[in-house]
């Protein structure tokens, strides 16, 4: 463990190997709208998905600030892959903060390996449809079964997944989540919607018709609010925001290399290095734990960034920039991935403002 474990660091030549080899398949991925595979199984030959647990599940239990660091590095090699990866970590970390232990010793030691894929069917609960009457995920309990009805709209590699945590409103408004196998009968995955970009992580919907999960693969709940109610698993961190700051370090790179032989490139291209590098350094505090501002304001930013600085690698690629198949092209829609994803409202509040010239 500890030879794995040295070389995934953030600054490891190993972790140098892993983010070329993602950054050289990242275009192909988009053309073809595959699973990455391949991608997904080099991070778990690297070590990188034990960097989630903690030692008693065979982790390196990375703080927070690694954790980051790990982010914005793989991000800036492949967006897709890495918004795969925050996905199953999301997963991940439901599972390990769980008192359900026989859940636990069922996946945790496949998710250690990469030999189970896990992702989360949640965004009903936090961000997206609920301003609908009516719980689009419902859960009844029967005996010592809970029976789901309903759908979740964004889930992840649902296709590909053996396990989605997911989110359910009981009766009483209460809600719960579950590690639902997806082999049980009643589950759907319905062809995911074509993106925009990120086409690969295979996102859309995940339905339940009649679904009968048994009470032992509860995680968490009944409560209120079910995301918010157990300490150290909020939604809306620093992740997102790693995401977007590594797109920009893709951009900011490329246009540094053309900056070499076009001196007017120079000043814009300083000035987004500058915002870049406070940004993480922002990034890498609130992961330490500190207030250098609050995870709002960084997404705002971050977001800005991710815009302002793709869309200014592809003025400067011109032409052959706006060819399918170059990377400024992909990375300017995925920079449009930000303005969409677990974003808050006072973050959407911030982005349109400035968009619009207010401030």
């Amino acid at each position: 463990m500890a030879t794995i474990n040295s070389i995934t660091r953030p600054d490891s030549p190993a972790m140098d190997q892993l983010c070329q080899q993602l950054s050289a398949a990242s275009t192909n991925l988009e053309v073809s709208g595959d699973w990455p595979s391949q991608q997904l199984r080099a991070l778990a030959q690297a070590g990188v998905y034990r960097w989630f647990l903690p030692p008693s599940w065979d982790g390196f239990d990375w703080s927070e600030a690694d954790l980051a660091r790990g982010y914005l590095r793989l991000a800036a090699a492949c967006l897709t892959t890495t918004f795969i990866l925050t996905q199953r970590s999301a997963a991940v970390k439901r599972i390990v903060e769980s008192d359900n232990e026989a859940a636990k010793q069922t996946l945790l030691p496949a998710l250690a390996d990469g030999a189970l894929f896990a992702t989360v069917g949640i965004s009903h609960l936090t961000t997206s449809r609920r301003h609908l009457a009516k719980p689009v995920m419902q859960a009844r309990q029967s005996a010592d079964t809970f029976v789901l009805n309903g759908y979740s709209p964004w889930v992840t590699g649902a296709a590909h997944a053996d396990t989605v945590v997911l989110g359910a409103t009981l009766d009483d408004g209460l809600q719960i989540l579950l590690a639902l196998p997806t082999s049980l009968p009643g589950v759907v995955v319905p062809p995911p919607a074509h993106l925009l970009a990120l086409n690969s992580s295979r996102t859309g919907p995940l339905e339940c018709h009649d679904v009968h999960i048994g009470k032992d693969l509860l995680l968490d709940g009944p409560a209120e609010n079910v995301i918010a109610a157990r300490s150290g698993t909020k939604t809306g961190g620093f992740q997102t925001s790693a995401l977007a700051i590594g797109l920009s370090a893709a951009a900011i790179a490329f246009l540094e290399h053309e900056s070499q032989n076009r001196v007017e490139l120079t000043g814009p291209t300083d000035n987004l290095r500058r915002d870049h590098d406070a940004c993480q350094a922002d990034l890498l505090a609130i992961a330490s734990g500190a207030t250098a501002c609050s995870s709002e304001e960084l997404r705002a930013r971050a977001n800005s960034l991710a815009l302002r600085s793709t869309q200014s690698a592809l003025a400067a690629a011109k032409g052959a920039g706006y060819v399918a198949g170059h990377p400024a092209g992909r990375w300017c829609r995925e920079a449009l991935f930000f303005l969409v994803w677990s974003c808050p409202q006072p973050v959407m509040n911030a982005n349109l403002c400035e968009l619009a010239g207010l401030g």
